[in-house]
């Protein structure tokens, strides 16, 4: 009789199919074997079938003869239960230690903290997230986070180890459009149009260093946003990014579509190629209102005196939010006299920016900290010589006050000549979207 070795052949792919929509997991082992008729094999079975390739040879231990059927049967994977599933939902006071001790894990989660790094997200669960126990008996075969709509974290017991997944779904994106003329508010148009908050918010960024919107939005404007919504099992599950906005504010029309140069860097732009991001944002603070603007001839409001209002107040509550407008280093943070609790940043060697009657500073604004555009510096408060919480906030251009409303603000840089025919060969269809929703609105309102 010839010897014949029998190959189990488990690839990669098709050892293991996830169905990441049920709770169950489903595996299914292809097994190949290799083999002359009625020959006789001397087996010797060396290691679980989880290994990717499982040899079966003549060097036997255990001696014995064995017809082929007989080494499938041996090599068979045994039926066991499917493992107990139980799902909970993490609630306040929660910990993942009182979770485990209330199934009797203790040790299992000493086991699984002694991963590192790739169970990071166990140490950080958090009220309302999901985690999954699967259970055989009273062994635990395997947990599984939920980290984030379309993610979970899967640590699965295989023998005497821990196998550790990230598992993603992909979602399904679809796109949507939203147009309005405004007349009452961005905010509450752009919820009439369909729009969420995060939306509105992210328009308002685009077109932010064109437009005030504490100031210059007026009845009769209008916006037109195409947009990404993702989906997961068809149920929308979330928002996705802007993807060509237009606004039209007292006739200006301004567009803006997103694009990934050449380089891989993505931002906003304007038909000729022009980033939308300026080296200065217009305004410090999201939809705030304009208590009092650029006077030299104002009478303050506490001393009864004329004194000149070298900035712009925007009142709003406490606590608001105030964003740097440009890029720089701070130079000066803490109390001002009349100003109360300041913050100058210094951009360059032309520009500065104050931002006083702060409430309180934001982390990582130290003196010789460097900033970046948009990020919070402070919240709006009333310190100093103040009648009620606003930020005051004051624009100089070579050490002289302007007016922040109209000084003149420079100019982003445009794509290079390189890029430009690559740029309108991808975004010419989003620009041909805006001008046919923009023309439908248009007509609408004449009707």
């Amino acid at each position: 009789m010839g010897v014949v070795v029998a190959n189990v052949d488990i690839s990669p792919n098709k050892a293991a199919l996830v169905n990441q929509s049920a709770a169950t997991r489903v595996e299914t082992i292809p097994l190949t074997l290799n083999h002359k008729p009625d020959a006789e094999i001397s087996v010797k079975y060396k290691a679980p079938l989880k290994q990717h390739h499982t040899s079966v040879n003549t060097e036997s231990e255990a001696p014995g003869k064995f017809t082929t059927a007989s080494v499938a049967k041996l090599i068979e994977p045994q039926n066991t239960p499917d493992p107990k599933i139980e799902t909970v939902t993490i609630k306040r006071g929660d910990t993942l230690s009182s979770l485990f001790n209330q199934r009797g894990l203790n040790k299992e989660l000493h086991t699984i903290m002694q991963l590192g790094k790739s169970v990071k997200e166990l140490k950080s669960v958090y009220p309302g997230q999901k985690i999954h126990f699967y259970v055989n008996g009273d062994d635990l075969a395997a947990i599984e986070l939920e980290t984030s709509v379309n993610r979970r974290l899967k640590i699965s017991k295989q023998d005497s180890n821990y196998l550790v997944n990230n598992i993603v779904r992909e979602f399904e994106t679809r796109q949507k459009t939203a147009s309005s003329t405004i007349q009452n508010s961005l905010f509450l148009d752009g919820k009439r149009a369909g729009l969420s908050a995060a939306l509105i918010m992210e328009l308002a960024n685009i077109f932010g260093w064109d437009i005030d919107f504490a100031l210059d939005i007026r009845s009769g404007d209008q916006f037109s946003v195409v947009y990404e919504e993702k989906f997961l099992d068809g149920e929308k599950v979330k928002d996705g990014i802007i993807v060509a906005a237009e606004f039209i504010n007292a006739g200006d029309r301004y567009r803006a579509v997103r694009y990934t140069d050449s380089q891989g860097f993505t931002d906003y732009f304007s038909e000729d190629g022009r980033s939308m991001r300026k080296p200065f944002l217009r305004t410090p603070v999201d939809f705030a209102r304009i208590s009092s603007g650029f006077n030299l001839k104002r009478k303050h409001p506490i001393l009864n005196k004329i004194r000149a209002h070298k900035g712009v107040d925007y009142a709003a509550s406490t606590g608001t939010p105030i964003k740097a407008s440009g890029d720089g280093k701070i130079v000066h943070r803490g109390n001002k006299g009349g100003y109360g609790r300041t913050i100058i940043v210094r951009h360059g060697s032309q520009y500065s920016t104050l931002y006083a009657h702060m409430h309180k500073y934001a982390k990582n604004t130290q003196v010789g900290k460097r900033i970046k555009q948009g990020q919070i510096i402070g919240y709006i408060g009333k310190s100093g010589l103040a009648t009620g919480p606003h930020l005051h906030y004051e624009f100089r251009v070579n050490g002289v006050h302007r007016n922040p409303l109209t000084v003149k603000l420079p100019d982003a840089k445009p794509l290079p000549k390189s890029e430009m025919v690559r740029f309108k060969s991808a975004t010419a269809d989003q620009f041909a979207q805006l001008e046919l929703y923009s023309s439908t609105l248009l007509a609408q309102n004449k009707k």
